[in-house]
């Protein structure tokens, strides 16, 4: 009877493991495809394996998140304070804001988003958004990107998308670093020490 249940533990303890070893060599392998090109903010072309070679902290939200997306962009512009006194942010890492929701947030919209934060338009925050003339299309490349990093988020039919809550650091190839929590559970000072361990 022992040696069932020690050949039955072992079995279970080796799924656990070899399933936890996917995840990370998954999370560690994953890179933004470089043909995709976005629109950002100023309603300029965005292309991925085309812009500066800074590492980037991406954050996926909607602007009319009610709760964790709003809070996680006003947590990482207080981390941008903090990387602005260390002389590294703009020049050593920028911070990516992608919308999932192409079809109301405009480039016009996300000014008005970056606005309410009294986020500086300097092109070290770059928002993301789908060209309005094609939001079908842009729609999928954007969930391409978002696949990527296994964020995942559908619109229930209400407008209040349920999404996934991680943002993500990445290196100046947009390959996966490290992912870390949205909303109350950003802690700042975490994300800060990981930035300046990787500069």
């Amino acid at each position: 009877m022992k040696k069932i249940y020690l050949i039955s533990s072992l079995i279970v303890l080796i799924g656990i493991t070899s399933g936890i070893s996917f995840f990370l060599i998954r999370d560690a392998n994953a890179q933004i495809p470089e043909d995709i090109t976005l629109v950002t903010m100023d309603e300029e072309n965005y292309t991925f394996g085309e812009e500066t070679e800074t590492i980037k902290l991406v954050e996926f939200i909607y602007t009319h998140c009610p709760d964790i997306c709003p809070t996680t962009t006003q947590k990482m512009n207080l981390l941008r304070k903090d990387l602005i006194q260390e002389g590294v942010y703009g020049k050593d890492v920028q911070f990516v804001t992608i919308t999932i929701d192409p079809y109301r947030d405009t480039p016009e919209v996300l000014r008005k988003y970056m606005d309410n934060f009294g986020l500086e338009n300097d092109g070290n925050w770059i928002f993301l958004t789908g060209d309005p003339a094609d939001t079908l299309v842009e729609q999928k490349k954007i969930k391409q990107v978002a696949d990527t990093f296994q964020f995942q988020y559908r619109d229930p039919g209400n407008g209040f998308y349920v999404h996934s809550t991680f943002t993500y650091l990445i290196d100046e190839n947009n390959k996966f670093i490290k992912k870390f929590p949205m909303g109350e559970d950003f802690n700042k000072d975490e994300v800060f020490e990981e930035i300046m361990d990787e500069i």
